[in-house]
């Protein structure tokens, strides 16, 4: 069976041979760089299964990395930063970004993110729909190439937002927690301290938004959220 192949970027080639033992011990294909124009440049020759990403990197830092691979895939990207602060996480999710841990963190920690990532990736394959295309208000949703259209223009959702709006969609009319999207989005078993769910309706709201769509996400307070097919 193919191995799934992650790069890692972060000028602390000692957190990037931590990082990277541990992950190949879990059965992953690893490489490892120091700065930001060594990754973009293997990406732009191989592209990944995944990207996990310090921000702070001589030359380009890790947001423009981000910025610069997002504008050519949606492959899931983890950053992990010692950039704590509430305006620093959410730069990294707007930009993009389908997690973001800070330092110093637990490997077992990360290790548990990618490996929910990757379950959700799966779990995404295995929702079936007639010809693998979902309708939801005026979006169509191209389950196959992970693709969200208003007629016939690409909303541009990541990965991790795709699968989300997927999520919500396959529920309309159904209040679904915010435990239960991440446990089946992504892919975290048990209640888990992150803001996740709420930063990315945010961004996909803005998104759907910004594309002219009639779709709301509706907030049910104290609970999660819920998509109205008015059809």
């Amino acid at each position: 069976m193919k191995k799934n192949l992650i790069y890692i970027a972060d000028d602390e080639i000692n957190i990037c041979n931590i990082i990277k033992s541990f992950l190949v011990k879990e059965g992953y294909e690893v490489e490892t760089f120091n700065d930001g124009i060594s990754i973009i440049n293997a990406f732009n020759k191989k592209e990944p299964d995944m990207i996990i990403l310090d921000i702070m990197m001589p030359d380009i830092d890790g947001y423009s990395v981000c910025s610069a691979v997002r504008q050519k895939s949606g492959l899931p990207i983890i950053i992990v930063s010692a950039k704590d602060t509430e305006p620093d996480k959410i730069a990294g999710l707007t930009l993009g970004s389908d997690d973001y841990l800070t330092k110093p963190f637990s490997p077992m920690e990360l290790i548990a993110r990618v490996k929910s990532i990757f379950r959700r990736i799966e779990f995404d394959k295995n929702i079936e729909q007639p010809n693998n295309i979902l309708h939801i208000s005026d979006i169509i949703l191209d389950i196959d190439n992970k693709q969200a259209f208003i007629g016939e223009n690409d909303i541009g959702l990541t990965m991790m937002e795709f699968s989300l709006l997927l999520y919500l969609a396959s529920n309309k009319n159904r209040s679904v927690s915010r435990n239960e999207l991440l446990d089946k989005v992504w892919g975290f078993e048990n209640e888990v301290e992150t803001r996740a769910t709420d930063d990315m309706i945010k961004r996909l709201r803005k998104k759907l938004s910004n594309s002219g769509s009639l779709l709301k996400i509706e907030t049910v307070w104290g609970f999660g959220f819920k998509i109205l097919n008015k059809e």
